[in-house]
Formats: structure tokens, sequence, C-alpha cells
């Protein structure tokens, strides 16, 4: 009787394991219905071109570099970059950006399925990866995708014509250049013997203060930014006489459609600038100015970098002329693929350069226009981050957003 009920019990044990294996085999969709289990993708390195286009967006692994990826004021820059932005729109579809910090993490993205394309030149044949045509480096190997996906492979290869290298070095030397601001060129100062610089002079001293500057080097980074011009705009977006882009305006709390509203944009840079400031408010005050500037015009991260990088050097990253050396470093391998470097690649001679013109004109400025006063206050006594104690900003008018 024992045994008898043993054989039950070792029975209906077998069943209900048996029914177990068998749920488990029953996948549920995220709204709970069942899926078979061969509904779905078991390897993620097969996801085809139709998937990519069904999905609206590219996904690329790449590295840092002038040639490969970078970012230029909030924009991807770089000649792998461009051609890639290029093939998408053929397609239909967006490109994401998955900048990895070695060959080997890139190959290992691709041969995963975790990126669609290698949009860099290997140097070594690599197993389980296809090449494509877009080579621009004759010497290595041209994008790279999933050995599987050979659809993609063809549909690129049947885009990429060897001429377009050419032409996408001409346009990225063209979008770095001046001469993509659009722009009216004005003299740099209005009016030298009445020390006048510019019609938006009142501006300035008003807002200067705000960000702790002086209104005279307020006013040298604007003939920088824009010559003047309130309407100037650029190919990435940025806007009016300090050069505001759009993404920071929004987060400013400028209407996109007072960009180009003199006032108002002077306003948004200061505030900008005063921002850029508590980002360093380790830097002692007499430096600061030129890490703000630097920020402006480079990033604030990338300054961060050149700062570390400083530091790992033993140089002293609270001054600029150690600081700078180091931006102008961050183009160069050795740097920019640093551990401790987070942002990447950058254009350090454009930011370099766009703080010693800042730096030289406002020292035009200081000797010929005077120290200013702001409307019913006092003045200026002309240093960075230091005012005339008689200086008194004037409250903002009713319902206007910048206040002191």
């Amino acid at each position: 009787m024992k045994l008898h009920i043993i054989s039950i019990f070792m029975l209906f044990l077998l069943i209900s394991m048996g029914s177990c294996k068998e749920k488990k085999q029953v996948e549920m969709t995220p709204w709970g219905t069942p899926m078979e289990g061969d509904s779905i993708p078991s390897d993620k390195s097969k996801f085809s071109l139709d998937d990519i286009i069904t999905n609206g967006e590219m996904i690329i692994a790449t590295l840092s570099g002038p040639e490969t990826y970078y970012d230029y004021h909030a924009h991807g820059m770089g000649l792998q970059y461009l051609l890639v932005e290029k093939y998408a729109q053929k397609l239909g579809v967006s490109v994401r950006v998955d900048v990895c910090r070695d060959t080997a993490e890139v190959v290992r993205k691709i041969k995963a399925g975790d990126a669609d394309i290698a949009t860099l030149q290997l140097p070594d044949s690599v197993k389980g990866v296809d090449y494509t045509n877009v080579k621009v480096d004759s010497t290595k190997h041209g994008w790279a995708v999933n050995e599987d996906n050979k659809e993609l492979a063809q549909s690129i290869n049947g885009w990429f014509k060897k001429e377009m290298v050419g032409q996408m070095r001409r346009e990225e030397s063209f979008l770095l250049s001046t001469a993509s601001v659009r722009r009216h060129v004005y003299a740099p100062m209005l009016n030298s013997s009445k020390g006048i610089i510019s019609r938006y002079d009142r501006y300035f001293m008003m807002f200067a203060p705000l960000a702790r500057i002086d209104w005279r080097l307020m006013a040298a980074q604007c003939y920088q930014e824009s010559t003047f011009d309130p309407n100037a705009k650029s190919w990435v977006g940025a806007s009016g006489l300090m050069q505001i882009m759009p993404s920071t305006a929004d987060h400013l709390g400028l209407p996109r459609e007072s960009l180009y509203d003199p006032k108002e944009n002077i306003a948004a840079a200061a505030k900008y600038m005063q921002e850029l400031g508590g980002h360093f408010a380790d830097v002692p005050g007499a430096e600061r100015v030129w890490y703000q500037l630097a920020s402006y015009n480079g990033g604030p991260n990338h300054v961060r970098d050149a700062m570390a990088l400083t530091r790992k050097y033993g140089r002293d990253p609270h001054r600029w002329g150690d600081v700078s050396e180091f931006i102008l470093k961050l183009s160069q391998p050795q740097y920019y693929n640093d551990p401790i470097v987070r942002a990447g690649y950058m254009r350090g001679a454009e930011t370099v350069n766009y703080v010693n013109r800042i730096r030289d004109r406002w020292a035009q400025y200081r000797g010929v226009a005077g120290g200013g006063s702001v409307s019913g206050g006092g003045s200026f006594d002309g240093s960075i981050g230091s005012f005339g104690s008689s200086t008194t900003p004037q409250r903002a008018h009713k319902g206007y957003r910048w206040h002191l």
C-alpha cells in the first residue's frame, strides 16, 4: 500500500514538472498575449536593413577623432560622420552615435548587433564582419557591418562613390570656416573718438554685471561672435548678436522668436556666462573669465578635460596659461584618447584663438572706451569680476525676465 502511494506521488510530480517545462516555453508579449519563441529574433546581429528603415534609426559605432566623429557646437562633425549622415538621409533614418574607447569595442558591438555600422577605417581584417567600399584611407578596410547583414553592405556599396570623400572634405572645411556664418561685417568700433564701441553698449553695460565681467569684454565677445550683426546666423543654428544656440535659448528660457532681439540676446548670453562661471567656481576670479569664454565656444566638458590633463601632467589646472596648452593638445590622439578624457577630440586651436582674440580686443576697447555706467548707477572699475562700490545695477522693468 505504501509503495502504491509513493508511485502515485512520483507520477504526479513528473507530470507537474513536465507541465512547468511546457509553460516556460511560452513567452508573453509586454501586453500580455502568448508569443511563439521564434517570433522574435534570438540574435540581435540579424537586425536587417529593413529593420533599420522600419525603426527609423541607424546606430553607428565609432571612435572620437577629427576624421571619425566629434561634437562641434552641439552638432556631430568629422568626415566619416558627415558621410554616414548622407547615407542615413538616403535611407530616411536618423543616426545614433556610440563613441567607443577602442577598435576592439567597436568590433564587439558590430558582432553582437549592438550597432549597425562601424564608421571608421579598421587596420586589420576581423572575422565575423563584412567590409564595405567606404574608404578614406586606401590602405585600411572600409566601414564594417555584421557578416549576416549582407543586404546592408550591398546597400552601402551601391550608394557610395569615391568622389564623395572629396565632396565631404570640402563641405566640412566650409562648415568650419567663418564663411558659413551669415552676417554683415561691421566696424570693430562705432566711434573710437567718442569711445562708443557699438549701438548696443547700453545693453552690455546693463547685463555684464549679471556675469560679473567688464561690459567692454562682453562687447569684444559680441564682435567675435557676430561682428555686431543682430541677424547673424551660423549653419548649426547659432543666432543673433551673441550667437545663442536654440537649445541654449530653451535652457535659459529665451523664446526662440526673441533670438534676434538685441536686448534679449545679450541678456541671455550674460545669463549663460553667469552659469558657466558657476561651473568653474573652483577657479580664482581673476582667471575664471577665460574658462567661461572657452566654455562658451567649445563647451565646459572639453575645458574640464583639459584641466584634468593639466593636473595629470603636473601643471596648474587653475591657471589659464597652463590649461590652454592642453586645450590645444586635445586635437592630438595621445591626449584625446587618454582614459581621463571624457568628451574626446576637440578643435582646441579654434577655442584658444577665440579667447585670445577677445582678450586682445578687450584690451583695445579699454584703451578707448571708458568704464561706462549703468543708467542711473555708478561706474565700472574695468577689472574682471570686480566692480566699483558705487555700481548699482538697475531693477528690471516690470514684466522683463532678466533680473540683475
